[in-house]
């Protein structure tokens, strides 16, 4: 009897990458998943064999499968891990485009998806249906502007040096100080900021939810409004940061974008990779608190980022820095994650908060905007007097004091 038909037509570049796991086991330490639920199928090892069996048609696609292969966070803490060098990530998403075409989506999902794609990336859209919670005040939201207006497109540093400022879509409209305050730093260490009107969301919630399309559509269009100079681009958020790193894997198949994405994602840096080898102004501001350091998943395991934002808070008089137990495992916040698996996203959240009592911290410092709104909200809903802030809002506050905003 012949075998029946592969029920998923997986890219051969990232199905090889895939077939590199030589099933060791390292990465089962370094999955939050599989931590919490200590079953195989939520292990990426446990993942690729299902994608796998789905594709040669010797494993069913049931929805016990389908929902192992959904709880995994993407946040690629087992690539580090990795001695074959699988990368994973490109696996799993790859699944998720084939699966939004193959498989129907609940209800629930479909919501949350139209959701993200049609409000929550489309930041004038977003400012209209958070107004009401402005507007009462919901302690839901970081302080913020009622209608955040957009960044100047060139700020005047006064220097030599130039660069471009990625404004995010989520942190232009909930985060826009962090933005505002990293122009600041960057024109006090003289340099010359650019922030593009036409630029656009980066894609991420899109790419990692199957739509790949739109993705690949939204890349191009930031391609364009960056242009072709070599300045960095500099992004506030590890997600986007991450996404926009990713230019060159999305659109390789492009002849006409393809040189332009991979030129574009060499530029692309973390805020934290840039300011910490600038001359800053002088931190005269001393901020006597005791904080400690979490590492989002997109800045320490795609973006390898990891001691460039210690390097910058070490800089800051007054401040101490605990170190956080497990400090590169997922929050749980992971994109659009806590909506769609509230579950096991509470539970990293919970677990998370945890190790942050043990330091004796009132401070959480986190680089992406995802982290710190599901950080702030879990810890609010649990009682706990804890601040999630930027690194970007320490430094600013330490070279200019707390009370220019």
């Amino acid at each position: 009897m012949s075998a029946p038909l592969p029920v998923l037509q997986i890219d051969k570049r990232a199905y090889e990458r895939g077939l590199a796991c030589v099933h060791c086991g390292l990465c089962l330490a370094a999955c939050p998943t599989y931590l919490q639920t200590h079953h195989e199928a939520d292990s990426p090892r446990g993942r690729i064999q299902l994608i796998r069996g789905m594709v040669e048609g010797k494993v069913e696609p049931t929805e016990s499968v389908r929902h192992h292969l959904d709880l995994c966070l993407d946040c690629r803490a087992c690539e580090p891990a990795c001695p074959s060098n699988v990368v994973y990530h490109e696996l799993i998403e790859e699944y998720r485009i084939q699966a939004a075409r193959v498989f129907p989506l609940p209800f629930r999902q479909r919501l949350l998806r139209w959701l993200s794609f049609h409000i929550v990336t489309q930041p004038t859209r977003l400012k209209l249906a958070l107004l009401p919670l402005r507007l009462l005040r919901s302690k839901l939201l970081p302080p913020g502007k009622f209608w955040p207006r957009p960044l100047p497109q060139q700020t005047n540093g006064g220097g030599k040096s130039s660069a471009a400022i990625f404004a995010g879509c989520v942190t232009s409209v909930l985060f826009d100080s962090v933005n505002r305050k990293t122009i600041d730093l960057l024109a006090a260490a003289g340099t010359n900021v650019s922030a593009p009107a036409t630029q656009v969301c980066c894609g991420a919630i899109h790419y990692h939810n199957g739509d790949v399309t739109t993705a690949r559509t939204l890349a191009r269009r930031n391609i364009d409004a960056f242009g072709s100079e070599t300045s960095p681009i500099i992004s506030t958020a590890a997600g986007c940061g991450a996404m926009l790193k990713e230019y060159e894997l999305l659109l390789r198949d492009d002849p006409t974008y393809a040189p332009r994405a991979a030129a574009f994602a060499a530029r692309v840096k973390d805020v934290t990779e840039v300011l910490a080898e600038m001359n800053l102004p002088p931190l005269t501001h001393p901020q006597e608190m005791t904080a400690t350091y979490h590492d989002a998943c997109h800045l320490a395991h795609a973006q390898r980022v990891t001691a460039a934002p210690r390097k910058l808070l070490e800089k800051i008089p007054g401040l101490k820095l605990i170190p956080l137990p497990q400090s590169d495992q997922c929050c749980g916040a992971a994109g659009t994650y806590f909506l769609t698996q509230p579950d096991m996203a509470t539970k990293l959240a919970d677990r998370k908060l945890a190790n942050v009592a043990t330091t004796g911290a009132t401070i959480c410092i986190s680089a992406n905007a995802g982290c710190t709104l599901h950080l702030r909200r879990r810890a609010a809903n649990a009682g706990k007097p804890l601040q999630i802030v930027h690194p970007v809002e320490l430094l600013h506050a330490a070279a200019f004091g707390a009370d220019r905003d």
